[in-house]
């Protein structure tokens, strides 16, 4: 990150470096407080994403595994608001805060979620453009989004001991539970665009929000939760749980649930964030890379 770091120097020291009216300490008050470049925000998290793709099958498991038990708070504590507010047009709009929930827990935990990776690994390939960083890209998918899921299914059964929670939570678990169901394959996948795009929006966004880092992720996740659009690990806690109660079947989980989300969620992060973000700062990549030789 050597060389990203110089370049943010130099674009923050621009805030006010050859202003005659600042002491030393004056610019450099001012440099940490603007913006970060684009091309900043990118290295930033291109290099996660570098750092994802190297770490071992053991510790992208159990991160996996962390973050999808923890994706079913969201999914519990949503289910939890329900239950203690009136059948009204405006509940919606509060239970969804719950939803937030697991985000938070796995985003400011450092744990591995899919959908993350949808923007971080992807940055890298679109750097690299070969064919080991494409292998290593495939490799993270799948080692973190079937622990993910399993992480997800294990979180539902637990939920499934009876006792646990009362009976105004339980309906309440069993009525959220039938919303990955609601749509046609062609709406959920539509659906889980505009939430792919949210959760990789939002992983852009975190390296310029500094101390706003948990308003960021309240008020994304909150848009895909009020606006109710498909998440595949968020969503798989509710579609999980609603196989285990008889809601739908095993077939339906992957049909009508899964494979549509999980589609949308990919289309969302890759193409509408991803390689519009590269594309956005690509000639300054290309062009520090061409002075870089030429020196």
């Amino acid at each position: 990150m050597a060389e990203p770091q110089n370049g943010a120097s130099g674009d923050n020291k621009s805030a006010g470096a050859d202003s005659p009216h600042l002491d030393d300490a004056q610019q450099e008050q001012a440099a940490a407080h603007s913006t970060p470049h684009a091309l900043v925000i990118h290295e930033i998290v291109r290099e996660e994403g570098e750092a994802a793709m190297e770490r071992t099958f053991a510790a992208l498991m159990w991160s996996g595994l962390a973050a999808g038990l923890s994706m079913g708070f969201s999914f519990l504590v949503q289910a939890i608001l329900e239950s203690a507010l009136p059948e009204t047009d405006w509940s919606h709009l509060v239970a969804s805060l719950g939803y937030t929930i697991g985000f938070v827990f796995v985003i400011l935990g450092r744990q591995q979620l899919f959908t993350e990776s949808t923007l971080t690994a992807v940055l890298p390939v679109l750097t690299r453009r070969d064919m080991e960083t494409v292998g290593k890209t495939l490799r993270l998918w799948v080692i973190v989004l079937i622990f993910n899921l399993i992480g997800t299914t294990i979180f539902a059964a637990l939920l499934q001991i009876p006792g646990v929670f009362s009976p105004e939570v339980t309906e309440a678990l069993g009525k959220v539970a039938k919303v990955p169901y609601s749509g046609t394959f062609g709406v959920t996948v539509a659906r889980a665009l505009f939430a792919g795009w949210l959760i990789a929006l939002m992983v852009w966004l975190l390296p310029s929000a500094r101390s706003a880092r948990l308003l960021t992720i309240l008020l994304v996740t909150y848009t895909v939760a009020v606006s109710k659009l498909s998440h595949v690990i968020a969503g798989s806690v509710e579609a999980a749980y609603g196989v285990m109660s008889g809601a739908a079947s095993v077939s339906d989980y992957f049909a009508v649930f899964l494979v549509p989300t999980l589609i949308g969620n990919i289309l969302g992060g890759v193409s509408l964030v991803a390689i519009v973000n590269h594309a956005a700062i690509a000639p300054e990549i290309n062009g520090s890379g061409a002075a870089q030789s030429a020196d």
